[in-house]
């Protein structure tokens, strides 16, 4: 963009650049937390009064950028909030509570439950409203996260809506059932498996030390008490009281979750929109081809671009 000024005297113009009109602009935000704060990255959309969104994490130490330390770094979620920014919707993107920059807010990551999530969630909604202005907040909560934000729409205040990304549609016991079973290997564990699961969601604790050394890391102790209070939800009936508008999104290539959990949330909301996104994986990366190998490849490439359709296909969804 320039400025033509003409001088006094007519006889020429000057041509001043002016400063270039900014992208969208990275800030610090933090939200109440139990112990200490909530820390995110909040990024504004190229429309100041466009609609607003909280990314909310999938399982395990995944930070806020998409990334986890245990063998995840495709930048998932900061992909997405750029492309989102530059269709007008800001994001909030979080650590949870815990770990990164959210440490400081409780001393064990481990000792947290469901509803402990959803309160961090109501946190982060009037956190992000306080900030924005916004009248409401959008959750786009990727896996585990879409059960976090189904289980917030029942109670959380000031929500526009849902997206649910690679959600599961089922207990997440019967996902991860599903998941032993992908792999041969686990076959001869697999009845203590059904079994340990089956105590938890029934609300009881097992013991650790009896199981195949195998699962130990799956069902350890430190980890049982978030496990109790998410394998006693049923994603399914939560979207079917849910009385928002939900955008379902979920990749034919994702090997952690199916279609089919996609097809059991819609029928269970028939107002929701879903969206298949055939060569999409779970972490929402295209993949060319079945190999199991190049699927994983995609969850350690930053650089690789995200699905095609995912951005737009939100951004048509969330009105301005």
């Amino acid at each position: 963009m320039i400025k033509r000024v003409m001088t006094l005297a007519g006889a020429a113009a000057l041509v001043v650049p002016l400063k270039a009109e900014a992208g969208p602009v990275e800030m610090p935000i933090e939200a109440a937390g139990p112990q200490g704060p909530l820390a995110g990255t909040m990024l504004r959309g190229s429309s100041a009064q466009g609609p607003v969104a909280l990314i909310i994490p999938g399982s395990g130490p995944t930070d806020r950028d998409g990334n986890n330390p245990l063998g995840i770094r495709a930048a998932s979620y900061r992909l997405l909030a750029q492309g989102l920014a530059a269709e007008g919707i800001t994001t909030v993107r979080i650590d949870k509570r815990g770990i990164f920059g959210s440490a400081g807010a409780v001393p064990d990551a481990n000792a947290v439950t469901m509803a402990d999530y959803v309160a961090d969630t109501a946190a982060w909604v009037k956190s992000v409203r306080v900030k924005t202005g916004a009248p409401c907040v959008w959750l786009i909560g990727h896996s585990e996260g879409g059960l976090v934000a189904l289980a917030a729409a029942q109670e959380v205040e000031n929500l526009c809506g849902l997206v649910l990304v690679a959600a599961a549609g089922r207990p997440l016991g019967d996902v991860i059932k599903s998941q032993l079973r992908a792999n041969p290997a686990n076959a001869p564990f697999l009845e203590a498996a059904d079994a340990a699961i089956d105590e938890l969601a029934a609300g009881r604790r097992v013991d650790a030390s009896a199981l195949p050394q195998p699962l130990a890391p799956l069902f350890n102790p430190a980890v049982q008490g978030f496990l109790i209070s998410t394998f006693s939800l049923d994603p399914a009936d939560l979207a079917r009281k849910a009385q928002l508008p939900i955008l379902i999104v979920q990749g034919g290539k994702d090997i952690q979750v199916s279609v089919a959990d996609a097809e059991r949330l819609k029928a269970a909301n028939p107002a929701a929109t879903l969206i298949i996104l055939p060569n999409s994986n779970h972490v929402l990366k295209d993949v060319a081809g079945n190999s199991p190998a190049d699927n994983l490849a995609a969850y350690q490439a930053p650089d690789l671009p995200l699905s095609v359709g995912l951005v737009s296909g939100i951004a048509a969804f969330v009105p301005d």
